[in-house]
C-alpha cells in the first residue's frame, strides 16, 4: 500500500489538540486523545446573500431557472401580466425575446439555455393552458399540461421536468415532462406546493404552502412515489427554492413576508443567513443550492414588484471525524 506522503504529498500532522479551523481533507493525529482524525463533508453549511445587478423590469409572480451566473427570469406581472424574458450573466440582466403568451406564476425548470415554462395565469386572469420551450434564443409552444393551473412549482430540465401543486383548488396532481409530452403521475399529499428542488423528473423535493395555510411539509419523489420527510422550520408560501434532493436552499416567502433562508443537507433543514430584504413570489434559479439567485418579487410597500437581485454563495460545511 502507498504511504500517505506519496498520496497527499505531505505527512500526517502530529498535534496535541484538534486544529481550531481545519480545512477540507485535512488529517492529523491528536496526541492527547491518541486518535487519528480528519475532516469530511457534512454538518451545517454557511453562506451569505449579496446584492447583484438589478432586473430591467420590476415585477412580481415571475419565475426562473439556471444558476447564479447563468440565470433566466421570465413572465410575471405589474399592473398587467408580462411576457418579458431576461438573462443574468453573474453581474447584469439583459432583455431577450419574450414569451409567446404573457403569463405569471408559471412552473419553470431547466437552465439559461434550455428551459420549459408550464401553464400560468394569462392576461388579465384566465389560465393559459400552453407550455413553452426556451432554446437560449426564443420560446416555442409545445404540448399542454394535463392540468391547467398557476402557482405550481417545477424542477428538472427542459427534457426531464416535474411539476406539482398549484391553484385554483390546490390540486394534488403531479406531472412529468419527457421533452415532448406531459404524463400524470402519483398524486402528492399536499396540493399547495410553494417550491421544488431537483435536476430531473425522477428525483425531487416538494415543499408545501398556500396563502392562509403556511406549509412546512416536505415530500420526496423517487420516480415512482412520494414520501414525507423532515419539515422546514418556518411555515410560508411563495418562497424561492433551488438545488437537489441532497442539497437544497429554501428562502423568503410570505404571510408575512420573511427573510428566512434554510439549507437542506439531505436529512434536515437548518436556518442559515437571511435574505437582505424580506421577499416573496420572486424568481429563483433552480439548479444549484450553492450558487443560487433570487430576483424581483413582492416586497412590502412595492406591490408591483422590485428589480432587486440577491446572490447566495455557500461555504460547504466540513466536520471532524475519527479515522481510527
Amino acid at each position: 500500500m502507498a504511504d500517505y506522503i506519496n498520496i497527499k504529498g505531505s505527512t500526517i500532522q502530529y498535534l496535541d489538540s484538534d486544529p481550531a479551523n481545519p480545512i477540507a481533507g485535512q488529517v492529523w493525529y491528536n496526541s492527547t486523545t491518541q486518535i487519528l482524525k480528519g475532516t469530511i463533508a457534512g454538518g451545517v453549511a454557511s453562506g451569505t446573500w449579496s446584492s447583484g445587478g438589478a432586473l430591467n423590469t420590476a415585477r412580481v409572480s415571475l419565475r426562473g431557472s439556471g444558476t447564479q451566473t447563468a440565470g433566466l427570469a421570465v413572465g410575471g406581472s405589474t399592473s398587467t401580466v408580462l411576457a418579458n424574458t431576461e438573462l443574468y450573466n453573474g453581474s447584469s440582466w439583459t432583455e431577450v425575446n419574450d414569451l409567446n403568451t404573457a403569463r405569471r406564476n408559471m412552473g419553470v425548470a431547466g437552465t439559461q439555455t434550455a428551459s420549459i415554462a408550464g401553464t400560468g395565469a394569462g392576461a388579465p386572469a384566465p389560465l393559459s393552458p400552453s407550455c413553452e420551450l426556451w432554446n437560449g434564443t426564443s420560446w416555442t409552444e409545445v404540448a399542454d399540461m394535463n392540468t391547467y393551473r398557476q402557482s405550481q412549482s417545477a424542477c428538472g430540465t427542459s427534457t426531464s421536468a416535474l411539476t406539482a401543486g398549484g391553484e385554483p383548488g390546490y390540486p394534488t396532481n403531479a406531472e412529468t415532462w419527457n421533452g415532448s409530452a406531459w404524463t400524470a403521475i402519483a398524486t402528492i399529499s399536499s396540493g399547495g406546493i410553494t417550491g421544488m428542488a431537483g435536476v430531473s423528473n425522477s428525483s425531487a423535493l416538494a415543499i408545501s404552502g398556500v396563502p392562509g395555510v403556511r406549509g412546512v411539509n416536505v415530500e420526496q419523489w423517487n420516480g415512482s412515489g412520494w414520501t414525507e420527510i423532515a419539515n422546514v422550520n418556518v411555515p410560508r408560501y411563495s418562497a424561492g427554492t433551488s438545488g437537489t434532493v441532497t442539497e437544497a436552499l429554501f428562502f423568503g416567502g410570505g404571510d408575512p413576508i420573511v427573510t428566512n433562508t434554510e439549507y437542506w443537507n439531505g436529512s434536515s433543514w437548518t436556518e442559515v443567513a437571511n435574505l437582505s430584504t424580506a421577499t416573496g413570489n420572486m424568481m429563483a434559479s433552480n439548479q444549484s443550492a450553492s450558487a443560487a439567485l433570487s430576483a424581483g418579487g413582492f416586497v412590502s410597500g412595492s406591490p408591483n414588484g422590485v428589480t432587486t437581485t440577491e446572490e447566495w454563495t455557500i461555504a460547504h460545511a466540513i466536520k471532524t471525524v475519527a479515522l481510527s
